[in-house]
């Protein structure tokens, strides 16, 4: 388990309880062999694609072949709709996540290692703060290599391409090509591979060297070892973030542990298919989610009981990724935009068939030269809504929403462990595609 129930208080009782063990057996081994380890846990990314994270890094370490600099990034952005997880491991404890970063840095031969948080996450930056401080004194190994970035607020800073161009000082524009094939501070003559992991992938990494792979692996299943953080947010009693064995059905964690009852919709995140009540019963892990249809993503779900107005909800998330766009596609720019403004014409009760046949031939096309995932969760997220829920789609048609039951983004700004109680940003709504902010 990584997740404490309550928070570390300082480095010093980390120590105390064990810290630094797993970095002080990695820099013991061989590199080769620290990636060797990792990829025999079985460890998949834990920020949205569940990529191998030993193959990851083996992959810029042979792509450098010791030739040029590679570096290490830790995405701890988290602008996800309904994810939290990320954000409450730096609050409990930041000293494992701070571990995982140097084991990563040290593995794959790390020139510097960059933990990303957004700006306004300042009690995050804070927590981080006092870890290196204490890193620092202990003479904690490659602790000089790390800096922290602070980012701006927006959806895409968190996407790993954009990250890299925010670290180099520039606004949060994915690139074309891959951190392993273009990484920070390249050039045509160096192109710097780089390896990328989530907040939640770095604790993993600091736990199982604190211990053993086969001890880490003793929680989940044969194919999806470990466990994973999830938020649950939205029509539920128990709002909050749990760590859950991979594997472990939704019902458990949807239905038992957070109290969902009447459910009608569940969404992964805003760039996977809609969940529908039939498919509680699937393990949560990577394999099992995607040979359904489905993405697990970051393991964040948003609840939607039966009272919901499915339409009003799907224009919600679709607006936020059209908001989100950074408009250097034009197909996703236009693609997404139009998605959102048909949508909004039914969610006011000005919609017609056309409006609907629309939406459907924009989203098989909206990924067309797209840099970025951006556009293709749009396009999922919206499709399968329209698929599965197509009655209620054209029961609107002609018909407003009703704004008693309208919800809001679930971009989450604080979720309290002791209550549940879930804060949004209540100002998102006065977003623009522009990244400004329209006026009170």
């Amino acid at each position: 388990m990584i997740l404490p129930e309550a928070p570390v208080p300082t480095f010093e009782e980390y120590v105390v309880a064990g810290g630094g063990e797993g970095l002080r057996r990695a820099a013991s081994m061989a590199p080769e062999a620290v990636i060797a380890e990792v990829s025999r846990s079985g460890l998949r990314g834990r920020g949205g694609a569940g990529f191998p994270t030993g193959a990851k890094w083996s992959s810029v370490r042979e792509a450098a072949a010791g030739q040029m600099p590679t570096y290490f990034v830790c995405n701890g952005a988290e602008g996800e709709p309904g994810t939290f997880k990320d954000r409450t491991l730096l609050t409990r404890t930041p000293y494992l996540v701070l571990e995982g970063v140097l084991i990563a840095a040290y593995a794959t031969g790390a020139r510097g290692a960059y933990i990303c948080v957004k700006e306004r996450f300042t009690r995050e930056r804070q927590r981080l703060a006092e870890a290196i401080e204490g890193a620092e004194i202990a003479g904690w190994e490659g602790i000089d290599l790390v800096q922290v970035v602070a980012g701006p607020d927006e959806y895409l800073f968190g996407e790993e391409k954009a990250m890299l161009e925010v670290i180099e000082g520039k606004l949060p524009m994915p690139r074309i090509l891959p951190p392993y094939q273009q990484g920070l501070f390249a050039t045509m003559a160096s192109p710097n591979p780089t390896a990328a992991n989530n907040v939640e992938t770095c604790a993993h990494v600091a736990s199982m060297f604190a211990t053993s792979v086969d001890e880490w692996r003793g929680v989940g299943t044969q194919e999806a070892p470990g466990t994973m953080l999830f938020t649950v947010v939205g029509d539920v009693t128990n709002a909050g973030v749990y760590e859950l064995p991979l594997g472990t059905s939704m019902r458990t964690l949807i239905c038992d542990i957070a109290g969902a009852t009447e459910v009608k919709a569940i969404f992964s995140g805003t760039s996977n298919p809609v969940i529908t009540p039939e498919l509680l019963d699937l393990p949560m892990d990577f394999d099992s989610f995607r040979e359904a249809g489905l993405g697990l993503g970051s393991g964040g779900f948003m609840v939607y009981g039966r009272h919901r107005d499915i339409v009003q909800v799907t224009w919600t998330l679709a607006r936020f990724l059209a908001i989100e766009s950074c408009g250097q596609c034009l197909a996703c720019k236009l693609g997404a935009t139009e998605i959102c403004e048909r949508l909004d014409r039914i969610v006011r009760g000005k919609g017609d068939d056309t409006d609907l046949e629309e939406i459907r031939k924009r989203c098989t096309t909206v990924t067309d030269g797209n840099r970025c995932y951006l556009p293709v969760g749009a396009a999922l997220t919206v499709a399968s809504a329209l698929e599965r829920f197509e009655d209620e789609f054209r029961a609107h048609l002609g018909v407003a929403s009703d704004p008693s039951v309208a919800v809001e983004v679930p971009k989450i700004v604080d979720l309290d462990p002791a209550t549940g109680e879930v804060a949004y940003d209540l100002g998102y709504r006065r977003k623009q595609a522009d990244w400004s902010y329209a006026p009170e």
